[in-house]
């Protein structure tokens, strides 16, 4: 049997960084809707985003108030824009790079939502990259910011730095096992960070999915912020790992049994909801990180990350079944279950998995 993976990014599966700001010579939004100009100073403001941003690269722009429902709903899932931005419809867009790593949102809470997401776990780069693309605007367009508060924003709760930096966690031995509740969640809370589900805030946790964020922006600079959930994601990684060792000593064929069989379930089904793929995936994804499965090919020429990036691709994968993203795929007779079943079983043979 092969060795349980240690990788870092077997847990953490991906990071974000996402930056609030407002714009001094303009009503925030909230107010903004109440405006009798309000179409014309969000024109306005779309403009001088999008001619600031197209020096540093290409972006698609989304004018919310003429897209249809499903384009919506499916940027949604991709996490690509938020359920609030829609309530801003008339003054509301979203410039979207092409490989869909980075998302400016146009008067939703704030007037600019800056967000930026990574494979894997790595705060620093992205917020490197990030603040290039701040600079960017701020340089254009003058922020709302106060020299003892920081970047003034419509929720006190963002006001300072303004920045969420959140890295996504794959933790099933942790909350299979019961430590997440017990342990992790009131150390997490005691240092000024928060957990919320694969959706963002109010979303509960599928698939074993957990978004761990700073929760305080104000009184601490970046650097600090960083630093801070850094330090706390490397110390769950650390217990993830040590409960999936345990996991697997204590699991025996059963825990084995379970994996085999969501594979079987994920290739062979003939309809697919998303609660029940979302549970299998979870299985797949810990059968893969406890070594139970590998491919057709020899194991000493196997790429060193090859657990990561089938895991990698199981994301993605459950990200693309999201009822929107189904939708998408096929006729709109055919069944939201049977066209997931179909592309589901698809990929997941192509990914040429042999249970050890």
């Amino acid at each position: 049997m092969s060795a349980i993976s240690e990788s870092y990014e077997c847990v953490a599966s991906s990071t974000r960084i996402r930056l609030a700001r407002n714009f001094a010579d303009f009503p925030f939004p909230g107010r903004l809707m109440r405006d009798a100009h309000a179409v014309e100073q969000a024109l306005e403001m779309e403009r001088l985003v999008t001619e600031a941003l197209s020096k540093v690269e290409e972006f698609t722009l989304y004018k919310m108030r003429g897209l249809s429902e499903e384009r919506a709903a499916l940027l949604v899932e991709q996490n690509l824009i938020s359920r609030d931005l829609l309530r801003h419809r008339p003054i509301a867009s979203a410039l979207v790079s092409h490989d869909k790593i980075i998302s400016i949102m146009l008067n939703e809470e704030d007037h600019v939502r800056e967000q930026y997401f990574m494979q894997g776990f790595d705060l620093a780069k992205a917020y490197e990259r990030i603040m290039g693309l701040d600079d960017a605007i701020g340089e254009s367009i003058p922020f709302a910011y106060d020299e003892t508060f920081g970047y003034l924003t419509a929720c006190p709760t963002n006001v300072g730095t303004g920045m969420r930096a959140s890295v996504m966690l794959f933790l099933p031995a942790l909350s299979r096992r019961g430590v997440l509740a017990k342990r992790v969640l009131p150390a997490l809370t005691g240092k000024g960070l928060t957990v919320r589900g694969t959706m963002g805030e109010g979303s509960g946790a599928e698939g074993d999915l957990f978004q761990v964020s700073n929760e305080r922006t104000l009184g601490m600079p970046e650097e600090e912020i960083l630093s801070l959930v850094e330090q706390a994601i490397s110390t769950i990684v650390e217990m993830e790992l040590l409960e999936r060792a345990r996991m697997r000593a204590e699991g025996g064929i059963p825990l084995k049994d379970r994996a085999a069989r969501a594979y079987g379930i994920l290739t062979h089904c003939c309809t697919l909801g998303e609660g029940e793929f979302m549970r299998y995936v979870s299985d797949l994804k810990l059968g893969l990180a406890l070594g139970y499965f590998c491919d057709d090919e020899p194991c000493e020429t196997r790429p060193s990350d090859w657990t990561e990036t089938k895991m990698w691709q199981l994301d993605e994968l459950s990200v693309a079944m999201r009822p929107a993203g189904v939708r998408s795929l096929g006729a709109p007779d055919a069944g939201e279950d049977v066209i997931r079943a179909e592309n589901v079983s698809k990929v997941i043979r192509g990914m040429r998995l042999e249970l050890i």
